[in-house]
């Protein structure tokens, strides 16, 4: 790879969700390990601060970035192997996440269908620990393989050492911060059962005999798309808030108080209770700060309504959060990584 394909002064809008017009001081696009090692050679590149970006849905510019943009673009896809119960397919960091379980269908292969049409790449699927429907990537993640930007080597990491939590991974914390994912492989069910525990799945389903992955991928699509607006038309990062978790005891009090509070029991005696309800009794569905809003069917969804700028988004967020924790004591915590 040549350094001299470095792009400078470089826009981002094309590369966020968020649709924010921010610009990176360099930019490179990225397609192999021997790219990011070229990188990391360079004394004055390994330096600078760095952002790897893969789709842009995950993440709010709240400014221009004074750094090097690493962007993976890396594609490829593949069936490795039957596995004893389990196909392992592997899928190349910049693949398209959608594109990707679309074609796992196409081989003839569940176990990814709930987690249709979400945005983003490949390679950002394992950081995010993405999940939607019942179903989260921890539940047929296999492994990856890592650039090391500290050693200059390709490490593999298996499940447990990815460290996943709810909506969290190693690549989120120090102790993984220096890895950049390359690939991603996953076990895939030989013998698939749907995965219908999420009660709004189950009855887009009703009347569908014995719904085989392809059907569930479709009511799946259904939902999204009556629900979340399409980035391409209105800017946003999905689900802007996670649905806190808290003692069972605390989402007792708060039933006494709000008797129609959406809450889900965790298998650990957890409460993991609906952001979105929270922030919609709060009164914010539809409503609009500056050029930032909340989306008029999902009130966990924030959207740039044209002309936002990252402080817009944030101001929003916070005044959302305070009135939020002002009625029901909860601190709602973002999905996004503010950049």
């Amino acid at each position: 790879m040549q350094l001299s394909l470095i792009q400078h002064s470089f826009s981002l809008r094309q590369l966020n969700t968020f649709g924010i017009d921010a610009r990176a001081r360099h930019y490179l696009r990225v397609e192999s390990a021997d790219d990011l090692r070229a990188v990391f050679a360079d004394p004055a590149l390994s330096a600078m601060p760095r952002l790897v970006l893969g789709g842009g849905s995950n993440l709010l510019l709240t400014g221009d970035y004074d750094g090097l943009v690493l962007h993976m673009c890396g594609a490829g896809r593949e069936v490795l192997a039957r596995d004893g119960d389990v196909t392992l397919v592997r899928a190349a960091a910049g693949e398209q996440w959608h594109r990707f379980v679309l074609w796992t269908l196409e081989q003839g292969l569940g176990g990814l269908e709930n987690l249709s049409l979400i945005p983003g790449t490949v390679g950002a699927a394992p950081i995010q620990n993405i999940g939607a429907y019942g179903a989260e990537i921890k539940d047929s993640f296999h492994s990856l393989t890592a650039f090391d930007t500290a050693t200059g080597q390709v490490r593999t990491l298996t499940g447990p050492e990815c460290r996943f939590g709810y909506r969290d991974s190693i690549f989120k914390h120090a102790a993984g911060a220096g890895l950049i994912v390359l690939d991603v492989t996953f076990a895939l069910p030989n013998d698939w059962q749907p995965n219908l525990r999420y009660a709004e799945l189950a009855r887009e389903l009703e009347g569908v005999q014995a719904p085989g992955p392809r059907a569930v991928s479709d009511a799946v699509i259904a939902i999204r798309s009556r629900k979340l607006p399409d980035p391409a038309v209105i800017g946003n990062a999905g689900s802007f808030f996670k649905n806190p978790v808290v003692q069972a005891g605390q989402c007792a009090a708060l039933l006494e108080q709000f008797p129609t509070l959406v809450h889900y029991p965790q298998a650990d005696g957890t409460e993991k209770l609906a952001a979105g309800w929270m922030i919609d009794q709060c009164g914010w569905k539809g409503k609009s700060l500056g050029n930032a809003g909340v989306y008029e069917k999902q009130a966990l969804v924030l959207v740039n309504r044209g002309g936002a700028t990252g402080a817009d988004v944030v101001a929003l967020a916070r005044a959302i959060q305070a009135d939020v924790q002002a009625r029901f004591g909860v601190l709602l915590e973002p999905e996004p990584v503010f950049i």
